[in-house]
């Protein structure tokens, strides 16, 4: 199956000529059917640059559900069973597309609201600043083991848990493709940041990104810088021929390795404290203690700790002497270091120091 590459045509026919389970991610920018009912004017009479594509245009709700349900069929039957699908909206449309998802069996596992910085205000003041849009990320079931990159985004996210409010601007500036006269190519190109979000979060170097309603190309512009492959399908062919360029100005980065998400602990070797023990990074008959040297126990050679008369693993033994129900044993825990300074280290960074020699070795 080719990649990288933009097909022109009506998105859910050519979907349709797709083999199944061909892609690993779907991000789906719709029509949303703003239903604006003329010009939208500012309070001195001037047009705003609205959406009113024909694109956006349906006679009714039947009609415009009939259609997300048929592109949303051909999308379900294209994804991979690990696949997950990204679909942004507006209070216009995502509740009904909302709907269409979870009638298709897919499995929603965020809403992710896009929250503008910079958004259009309400100029006749009838009613909020939209300043939001919704993103649903949903797996194709409630059993896929679907990709979700949480160190790297964590780490994005300078060592935060990444929350489902992204605050980012609308697209501005350079980045904003416009025609010789300057006016913009498409109502509603969607900013690289957001892409980049979505890219990193929830797929790997070289999967296949399909974005069926391409537009200008923001999917595969971050697809491309991001290593991973792209097919977007567009019928309007001035779109097309500004997002080909767009893409051919994007130089290819040849070393895969800056694109390898950070290896979360689920896919780390697991390491029981016997091994710390077995490998000589401790011997039975140390001393251990918590940080503030309130309990001291003594290792075992098993693997377990005992003070007086009780034993126990490190985590349970942790918790049973502070009277709580759990206690991570590896941090609470700590074994002198330098008995003339006091400095303690915890049994954690020993355990860190055998993950090191196992992938070395």
């Amino acid at each position: 199956m080719q990649t990288n590459c933009i097909l022109q045509g009506d998105s859910i026919e050519i979907m349709k000529s797709m083999p199944d389970e061909c892609v690993d991610v779907i991000f789906a920018d719709p029509p949303y059917f703003m239903q604006l009912g003329g010009d939208l004017l500012r309070p001195d009479a001037t047009k705003v640059d609205a959406v009113d594509d024909s694109w956006d245009k349906f006679d009714n709700f039947e009609a415009y559900d009939c259609f997300t349900h048929n592109w949303m069929q051909e999308a379900r039957r294209i994804l991979k069973p690990n696949g997950t699908m990204w679909v942004i909206g507006s209070y216009h449309n995502i509740f009904r597309v909302g709907t269409q998802i979870q009638n298709l069996g897919f499995w929603i596992l965020n809403d992710i609201v896009w929250v503008k910085t910079n958004p259009m205000p309400n100029f006749h003041g009838t009613r909020f600043t939209n300043a939001h849009e919704t993103l649903i990320w949903c797996a194709k079931s409630d059993k896929s083991k679907y990709t979700f990159n949480y160190e790297s985004m964590k780490r994005f996210n300078d060592d935060l848990q990444m929350r489902s409010d992204w605050h980012l601007p609308i697209c501005l500036g350079a980045e904003r493709l416009k025609t010789p006269d300057g006016k913009k190519v498409h109502t509603t190109q969607k900013p690289e940041s957001l892409l980049y979000r979505v890219i990193l979060a929830s797929t790997n170097p070289n999967d296949v990104i399909l974005d069926p309603f391409f537009g200008t190309g923001t999917t595969g512009a971050v697809a491309k810088k991001l290593g991973r492959k792209y097919i977007g399908i567009e019928r309007d062919a001035t779109y097309i021929s500004y997002a080909q360029k767009r893409l051919d100005a994007i130089t290819e980065i040849t070393d895969d390795t800056i694109f390898e998400p950070a290896n979360s602990k689920k896919t780390e070797p697991r390491i029981p404290f016997g091994a710390v023990i077995e490998h000589g990074l401790l011997k039975p008959g140390q001393k251990v203690f918590d940080s503030k040297r309130r309990f001291c126990a003594t290792v075992r050679a098993d693997g377990s700790l005992q003070t007086g008369s009780q034993q126990g693993s490190i985590h349970q033994l942790g918790a049973k002497l502070q009277g709580l129900p759990s206690c991570n044993g590896w941090t609470f825990w700590h074994l002198p270091k330098d008995s003339k300074t006091g400095e303690m280290i915890t049994l954690d960074s020993l355990r860190q120091e055998l993950k090191d020699m196992i992938h070395l070795s």
